[in-house]
């Protein structure tokens, strides 16, 4: 078999084994590896589109919309090419997250249908693939994979790894005609959200519910820096009772590891130390089918989750760090260590 052959089907299968939390085995070789072997497989023209210096500032253009991007769309590549970028999307997700992924890229086609769309706007191959440095195990670089309702950014940097922003969308947030009718892409988040805010007490829900009416949008948006001001901040879990701490720690567990198992545990152990620290915050209605939003809001780490926009159809969830998007926190700790 051709060597070439063998690396790439080694970088792939890692790369699965990784998506499938198969086992405990680092991140950041599979990511380095599958990073080279996509861009090797493009063209010079393709790869001054897909390959931008690490220091551009478009690293941190970060959005959520439907609109060109920086980078190289899936539409451009040839179907061996979609293979590699599908094995670089799932090298930085778990199963579960590489599920939810493709499932919200697919939704682009719902769209096109219920809309009449020509395909421009409404494509699944509308997601861009970009890759910032030069990937090396020891060495600084990332990479993101953006698109409608989905955007994922990782930043390497002397041996370790950032994930964040981290956002996962879905319109619409459950199908309700044509074959695909009942498909939920994110309904674990809704659903063990209202199973914490059903176990809460009259006088807990008091501080719950921070607004009768959910917002439009989560807050932070698409801001480089997360950053919240002046909002109301819910209920500590520090007055929960044991088994609603277990379902708060359910419900972030469900962002958590939508990241390979390094990462997810990584984030699990934020949750731990922030203890009775993180507060949960609901505002709009609380039956189902009304608009609504919460947030999980620790001293390190932000959740946000909003679904208002299409009569309460359309949903909008995002992992933010408060310091570490975008590695910013990783970076200054590698500077420091290497200008010592």
């Amino acid at each position: 078999m051709d060597a070439g052959l063998v690396r790439l089907l080694a970088v792939c299968s890692a790369a699965v084994l990784v998506a499938w939390g198969g086992r405990k085995t680092s991140v950041i070789p599979v990511m380095t590896g599958t990073a080279e072997t996509f861009l090797a497989a493009l063209t010079p023209d393709q790869r001054i589109k897909a390959a931008l210096a690490f220091e551009n500032e478009e690293r941190f253009n970060w959005h959520y919309i439907p609109r060109a991007r920086k980078g190289i769309p899936l539409r451009e590549m040839t179907p061996e090419q979609k293979h590699l970028a599908h094995a670089l999307l799932s090298a930085g997700l778990s199963q579960r997250g590489y599920v939810k992924a493709t499932t919200i890229m697919s939704l682009e086609e719902v769209l096109r249908a219920v809309e009449n769309d020509s395909g421009e706007r409404r494509n699944p191959d509308g997601y861009f693939f970009t890759v910032f440095g030069r990937p090396s195990e020891s060495g600084t670089w990332g990479y993101r994979v953006e698109g409608h309702h989905l955007s994922l950014n990782f930043t390497i940097a002397g041996g370790s790894i950032a994930g964040g922003p981290t956002f996962f969308g879905a319109n619409p947030a459950e199908v309700r005609s044509g074959p695909r009718k009942g498909l939920r892409a994110l309904s674990r988040e809704e659903d063990l959200a209202r199973d914490l805010l059903a176990s809460f007490r009259e006088e807990q829900i008091a501080a719950v519910i921070v607004d009768k009416t959910a917002y439009g949008d989560i807050l932070t948006a698409a801001s480089r820096k997360a950053a919240l001001a002046g909002q109301p901040s819910g209920l500590p879990a520090a007055r929960m009772t044991v088994a609603q701490r277990a379902k708060l720690e359910a419900l972030l567990r469900e962002y958590a590891e939508n990241l390979p198992a390094e990462l997810a545990d990584a984030r699990m152990e934020r949750i731990r130390q922030a203890g009775g620290e993180i507060r949960f915050a609901w505002a709009g209605g609380t039956a189902r089918g009304e608009p609504h939003y919460y947030r999980i809001q620790a001293p390190v780490f932000l959740v946000e989750y909003d679904n208002t926009q299409n009569n309460a159809n359309h949903i909008h969830s995002v992992w933010r760090d408060f310091e570490g998007d975008f590695g910013l926190d990783l970076l200054e700790a590698h500077y420091r260590a290497s200008h010592r």
